[in-house]
């Protein structure tokens, strides 16, 4: 592999990279589509399975969070499939995620990799969205910065784009007369746009699936209705909350995820006029019960549940990492909310160990007494 310090030959040409980035549900398809639009070469991460998480835990401290384990098994994979250079998003405050690039780079130095990690910032002040598309330029060797832009600005177009997409899917599987259609069209769409290239046959493999989904025949009617909230990565990343979104669709519950990779960039660049974000109606739902941000998406656990409860939903299910400690204290103020609120709530925690079984088991007792509620049973 090639030696550190890419940044100075870029630009000339000199060299060119293999870029890989850890994977985080579909969010891999964004990242893709803006990289492929500055002709940087992209080695996407395979999905994750059990060989992810058991590559990631062997070279992991013990008490890292799942996210992390996994994310180093998705560099480990990639790295073994050519990738020379990993992108990396950073962080601030006390989440251990601003923790992930140097530990990550110590790690794959100890294991003898010799591969660049850039750090990027996290987009929260225009400072930093400058530094963001500085970086990027110097990664595609182009001082060519309007492209660059408009390059970030395609990526977020298809960011965003997914997150309706799934929301839509969400609706539809609850109600599909021909159980599994659904899923077969996600699953094809999944196929197709690992081996698309670029924003435009991206797009055409995104509006051909939106148009086959609202061909799907449904039933009308009503529907039990469960919001999901808690630590973005475990909300995002099926492999790690086990299939949640499609077990529950399959059930005929309509899912709602309260926090996406798209909504996160929302966040964060909602200092701009065009970027609109639900950030501060759902600081204002979790003030009386957690009047700041303690880090993670501890905030927007608490301030989503409450604002599920107003929107009549019939549950919701909090997702966390073990040892993720902003969304333990969002854990032990949930009980208040769900009291005050009237709104169920089931806690799962994920860890390596996690047995399907009993979290199926879990669910599935859960599900029943939503239905039970819904059906006046006491």
């Amino acid at each position: 592999m090639k030696s550190p310090g890419i940044y100075q030959n870029l630009f000339n040409g000199a060299i060119r990279v293999k870029v890989t980035f850890p994977h985080m549900g579909n969010t891999y398809i964004a990242i893709k589509v803006l990289l492929e639009e500055l002709g940087i070469e992209v080695l996407p991460p395979p999905r994750c399975t059990l060989k992810t998480l058991n590559l990631g835990s062997s070279c992991s401290p013990e008490q890292m969070c799942m996210p992390f384990k996994l994310n180093m098994g998705n560099l480990l994979e990639s790295i073994e499939l050519g990738a020379d250079t990993v992108i990396m998003l950073g962080s601030s405050g006390i989440c251990r995620f601003g923790l992930y690039n140097n530990l990550q780079k110590e790690i794959l130095a100890d294991l003898g990799y010799k591969v660049d990690l850039i750090r990027f910032e996290p987009l929260g002040s225009l400072k930093e969205v400058k530094g963001f598309l500085s970086k990027l330029s110097k990664l595609a060797g182009t001082k060519n910065y309007l492209r660059v832009f408009e390059a970030f600005k395609k990526g977020l177009e298809i960011l965003f784009d997914l997150d309706e997409l799934d929301e839509l899917a969400n609706r539809i599987r609850a109600r599909e007369n021909v159980k599994g259609e659904t899923d077969r069209i996600v699953l094809e769409q999944e196929e197709k746009l690992r081996q698309v290239n670029g924003y435009r046959e991206t797009l055409e493999v995104l509006e051909s699936s939106r148009e086959r989904l609202k061909r799907v025949k449904t039933t009308a009617g009503d529907v039990l209705k469960i919001g999901i909230v808690g630590e973005i990565y475990t909300i995002v990343e099926p492999f790690i909350n086990l299939q949640l979104e499609r077990r529950l669709g399959n059930m005929g519950i309509e899912v709602h995820r309260s926090m996406t990779a798209g909504e996160f960039i929302k966040e964060k660049l909602d200092f701009l006029p065009f970027i609109k974000s639900a950030k501060k109606s759902v600081t204002k739902a979790a003030k009386p019960y957690l009047p700041k941000e303690i880090g993670g998406h501890a905030l927007q656990t608490i301030g989503n549940t409450v604002k599920y409860s107003q929107e009549n939903f019939d549950g919701v299910i909090h997702l966390l990492p073990f040892t993720c400690m902003p969304e333990i204290v969002a854990m032990s103020i949930l009980p208040t909310v769900a009291r005050e609120k009237s709104i169920p709530v089931l806690t799962l925690v994920v860890d390596e160990l996690t047995g399907e079984g009993g979290y199926l088991t879990r669910l599935e007792a859960f599900v029943d007494s939503l239905y039970q509620k819904k059906a006046g049973v006491k």
